[in-house]
């Protein structure tokens, strides 16, 4: 196997830069990584821990695999302490991860594709009764108390929301409100809309009366993050998280062919624009989260590694 360079880390970063910026990826079991550095060459991947390795280059991580929650009305799939545990323990002290809240909480309805669709037909389409529970939050959060002090901001993904899913953005505000005020005190939150036409004041304004981040997601459909951040009094509380996922996901995965080794499509400019953004979010201190995937350019760690550069690490 060819000899890599060595990655540079996060921990490079200046004291000052790094009291305020945390840069890691969206989940963290990729072997092929090793190619990029992060893992050994001679891995094991299934007597290993993958996150005790990652942690020695990043100070967080996105967890997304308690998303997928949803299955039927009745089924409703949490966490496991022991699992959430175990990653407490892998990490360093000084590590936070980052958590997306199970979908079961945010999906107005069912799927109607893909594998949960499939499995569960009957339930395709129908209104999901869990939506905006404050009672199953709760729950969950429970179920994160073995994080600890590592645990980071929570993000609420909420999809596009059609007119038949969400009337207005007025109705889907009010909804948020009265699911705000029941959310336990003591936890960083965040919110991602995937409506691009939900981005106006008052949907700011709110979070901001609740102190709770607006969740900056580059790719998809939606405007870059660098617009939000001039157009927008977007940063609406002591914290927030930008997520880099790229335009096309589907056509990122068929390039990489499932391996996320290398760089597929180059997005240097478009990392060193945002590393601008980043920099003024530092200046006003605000405790800041960057979560970098595979699909943005393909190999989530070259990206990370270019994105120090705008800082001085290399």
């Amino acid at each position: 196997m060819k000899k890599v360079a060595p990655l540079p880390t996060v921990y490079d970063l200046p004291d000052s830069t790094r009291k305020y910026l945390r840069i890691g990826t969206c989940s963290w079991k990729y072997p092929e990584w090793s190619r990029a550095g992060v893992y050994p060459e001679a891995y094991d991947s299934k007597t290993g821990n993958f996150l005790e390795h990652y942690s020695r280059f990043y100070n967080t991580v996105e967890i997304d695999q308690w998303f997928w929650s949803l299955y039927t009305r009745k089924f409703v799939r949490l966490p496991s302490p022991r699992i959430a545990k175990g990653y407490a323990e892998a990490v360093p002290r000084d590590f936070l991860f980052t958590v997306k809240a199970p979908n079961s909480i945010t999906l107005t309805h069912f799927y109607t594709k893909g594998a949960q669709a499939k499995q569960y037909p009957e339930y395709a389409g129908k209104p999901n009764k869990h939506f905006l529970s404050a009672d199953l939050a709760r729950r969950f959060l429970k179920t994160l108390e073995p994080i600890g002090e590592k645990l980071g901001p929570i993000m609420f993904e909420f999809e596009y929301l059609n007119k038949e899913k969400m009337e207005s953005l007025d109705v889907f505000l009010a909804a948020l409100e009265n699911f705000f005020k029941e959310l336990p005190e003591g936890y960083q939150f965040g919110v991602e809309s995937r409506n691009p036409n939900y981005l106006k004041p008052n949907y700011f304004a709110l979070l901001k009366k609740y102190m709770i981040a607006h969740v900056f997601l580059e790719g998809y459909y939606m405007p870059p993050v660098t617009s939000v951040f001039k157009a927008q009094k977007a940063l609406t509380a002591r914290h927030t998280v930008f997520r880099l996922h790229g335009p096309d996901r589907e056509g990122m995965a068929q390039k990489a062919g499932g391996v996320w080794d290398r760089i597929q499509i180059d997005r240097t400019p478009l990392l060193g624009e945002i590393g601008g953004v980043l920099k003024k979010v530092i200046d006003d201190r605000i405790s800041t989260f960057v979560n970098v995937n595979n699909h943005f350019e393909g190999c989530a760690p070259v990206s990370i590694a270019k994105l120090l550069k705008d800082f001085g690490v290399t």
